[in-house]
């Protein structure tokens, strides 16, 4: 039975206390390192500028809810209302489906946040996920594979800052045909910019317009057409980042044409075989659906973890669904996989924007 408002001990909390299968865990119950709360407290007051007056849903899982319960104390300092859900506790493990219970609470959100840890498979429900996001416009914060580096380190970034950068990025790349990009491991690579497709700034000022991941700091689109060498000697996307981490000593070096993956090789052959198999799933699962530059300044380096590492300063691409309902890509796939590399050289048609993985248009 769901407790309304007026029955909780804390009227902030809209969780069930109690299904027939037992009790289900109150985030706000859960102690956590107060070295979680700067990160949570930019989650909720300047991420997403939560009101007192907006329903928050957050879905978390096991592993995660320490996390989950940083983020809850700063909903109720704030005074909003919410219902925390933890996966393993509506179903299970990897989702066959996006569960009904917390589809139809996200129904009935303004603001909604996804503190979990990725698990192979599960990307289509996530799908479901934002498919709801987008269609009632929820100011979404996406953090799959959110850990207390991140929480230290990403979600400590000042971001107005970073917000300030991507603006100048955006700006620029909205206007070009053709960005090149260049690295030391031997990316070497063009792609020309289809004008009919948008540009999207997550800068970590999360917007009813566009979900974001956190932490934020990134401008992508859908490309017209790659073409080139991508050596990813960052880390792999999905469930490929758990698994095999910082590619810094065994990088992968994919091949593309005409917008395809054609060569995927690497020294590690398991890494090289889960990427392939990965992106050859469906007929588009090869094709590259996002181009994007990271604009987190304030990030040091790729830790080996996609959630923060897509945001290191440079270029990452990835292959399958193109995220058409914001790009206007008409084309879609049921994967989606990041690689992400380092020290960059980027060209904005003539322009160099980029050296050795330092913005030269910051000041």
């Amino acid at each position: 039975m769901t407790k309304s408002v007026d029955e909780t001990q804390n009227p902030t909390r809209l969780q069930k206390a109690q299904t027939g299968s037992g009790t289900l865990t109150h985030l706000s119950d859960i102690p956590f390192d107060p070295e979680l709360t700067p990160g949570a407290r930019n989650a909720v007051k300047v991420c997403l500028r939560v009101q007192p007056s907006e329903k928050v849903t957050v879905i978390t899982d096991e592993a995660t809810k320490e996390i989950a319960a940083s983020i809850v104390s700063e909903l109720e300092s704030v005074g909003a209302p919410y219902r925390g859900f933890v996966l393993e506790e509506v179903a299970p493990r990897p989702l066959a489906e996006f569960p009904r219970e917390i589809a139809e609470d996200l129904e009935t959100s303004q603001v909604s946040i996804f503190a979990v840890q990725a698990q192979a498979n599960e990307l289509r429900t996530r799908m479901a996920m934002t498919d709801i996001v987008n269609r009632q416009k929820i100011r979404h914060a996406h953090m799959v594979n959110i850990n207390r580096q991140i929480m230290l380190e990403g979600m400590r970034a000042d971001f107005l800052k970073v917000d300030r950068i991507s603006t100048k990025v955006v700006d620029m790349v909205r206007k070009a045909r053709q960005i090149r990009a260049k690295t030391p491991a031997g990316t070497d690579l063009v792609a020309d910019l289809n004008p009919n497709y948008r540009w999207i700034k997550t800068s970590g000022l999360i917007s009813p317009e566009k979900w974001g991941n956190l932490p934020g700091g990134e401008v992508f689109t859908t490309p017209g057409e790659v073409n080139g060498t991508f050596v990813s000697d960052g880390v792999a996307g999905d469930w490929l980042s758990a698994k095999f981490g910082d590619l810094k000593q065994n990088p992968l070096t994919i091949r593309m044409k005409a917008n395809r993956v054609t060569e995927a090789h690497s020294a590690n052959r398991e890494l090289e075989s889960d990427f392939w198999n990965y992106t050859h799933t469906d007929e588009s699962s090869d094709r590259v659906g996002e181009f994007a530059i990271g604009t987190n300044i304030e990030l040091k380096d790729v830790i080996g973890q996609i959630l923060q590492d897509e945001k290191f300063p440079g270029v990452h691409i990835a292959f399958g669904n193109p995220y058409g309902a914001h790009t206007g890509a008409d084309w879609y796939s049921c994967t989606h996989i990041d690689v992400v590399g380092r020290k960059f050289d980027i060209w904005v048609d003539n322009e160099q924007i980029m050296r050795g993985g330092q913005f030269l248009i910051e000041a």
